[in-house]
């Protein structure tokens, strides 16, 4: 079946389903990640219809509907390494849309059977790009689909404002479940949640400090682009929504510290997700060990089901050299972030856009 057949039968809307949306419950987490600590929040947004991702896909397709760029029943396509597919095969049901997502072939087989199961058309690329990896060949892929599918509208997650806008829902849960909160950590890929629930949250708690949580091999923060194993966070573009000017410090951590801290998770708190969460659990865990007395909140983007072929899988984990015995329990410090190459868990109190940092102030403290 060709995009344009698949496309070509405009669904029915089903606007009932916009009541599930959000309205997430958060946890108190006490589980070594190693090392004791006090413990902290976390906001648990895999247990959402549709997942975190639902709330930036609804708040895309009707911001895209509202300036008319998006017509009643036209096709929506976009790049997905899985999580953003869902919210959008949610959004594209609530809002009578056909959905088009290109994706690579190191999606999970349970996660292209998921979205095919949603009514969504999956578009797949076999090969990585020579510079950019799976994210350019995925554009490259989509900006063809553009060019014949009649009227498509592409939200451009990774530049789209109203990816953030769409948060503000779940800050306001925050700011009604938690009495107080100093530190929130937030893990980072498109940079749409953190953008969109820092502003409100700082209005509330005008000190709050904010910690992204990134990949290693991801150029967000201004590290060098490498092939990553982990999904959902890191990237190798640099997307205009992350809002640097937020953030107060950085940590890239590496696979095996996300192992760890979903399994430990699972072991000790029975929530726990996949490679974001583990990753600004490990953070979070930190922050409240090293801030003693303070309020600290995460953000846990996704549940655990997605990988269990991963993440849980031993035969994956030491297929892939991961070890999480050996798991870094504290972060290295460098003073910029390009000071040193994140191979492991790395801390950076100095955030700057790497688009904009001057090279000359690179080898400042």
């Amino acid at each position: 079946m060709t995009p344009t057949a698949a496309t070509s039968v405009r669904p029915a809307a089903r606007p009932e389903l916009l009541a599930l949306l959000g309205r997430t419950p958060v946890a108190r987490i006490t589980a070594g990640l190693p090392r004791p600590h006090p413990g902290f929040w976390a906001k648990l947004e895999g247990l959402a219809a549709g997942g975190m991702k639902a709330r930036a896909a609804v708040s895309m397709l009707m911001g895209a509907r509202e300036r008319g760029e998006l017509r009643p029943g036209a096709p929506v396509v976009e790049s997905t390494s899985g999580t953003l597919g869902v919210g959008l095969a949610f959004a594209g049901q609530a809002l009578g849309h056909p959905v088009v997502l290109v994706a690579d072939s190191e999606l999970e087989p349970s996660m292209r059977q998921l979205l095919r199961s949603h009514g969504v058309r999956l578009e797949m690329v076999d090969r990585p790009a020579p510079q950019g990896g799976w994210q350019a060949a995925r554009l490259g892929r989509l900006r063809e689909l553009l060019a014949v599918l009649p009227g498509a509208y592409w939200p451009d997650q990774y530049n789209n404002p109203d990816n953030s806008a769409g948060y503000a829902s779940l800050a306001a849960e925050l700011a009604v479940q938690l009495d107080h909160l100093d530190i929130l950590v937030c893990s980072v890929g498109t940079g749409g949640h953190s953008a969109g629930i820092v502003g409100p949250l700082r209005r509330h708690w005008p000190a709050l400090r904010l910690i992204g949580v990134d990949s290693t091999g991801s150029t967000i923060f201004g590290q060098p682009a490498r092939p990553r194993l982990m999904r959902g966070l890191g990237s190798s573009i640099h997307p205009r929504n992350v809002a640097y000017d937020a953030f107060d410090e950085v940590h890239w951590v590496g696979p095996a510290e996300a192992v760890d801290s979903c399994r430990r998770l699972a072991r000790a708190s029975f929530v726990s997700g996949g490679w974001s969460t583990g990753a600004a659990a490990r953070v979070a865990a930190w922050a409240a060990r090293v801030h003693p007395g303070a309020v600290v909140a995460a953000v846990f983007p996704d549940g655990p089901h997605r990988y269990l072929g991963t993440v849980y899988d031993d035969d994956f984990t030491a297929g892939h050299g991961l070890d999480p015995a050996a798991a870094a329990t504290r972060p290295v410090e460098i003073p910029h972030p390009r000071a040193a190459e994140a191979a492991g868990w790395v801390r950076c109190a100095r955030v700057t856009d790497p688009l904009k940092a001057a090279p000359s102030s690179e080898g400042k403290p």
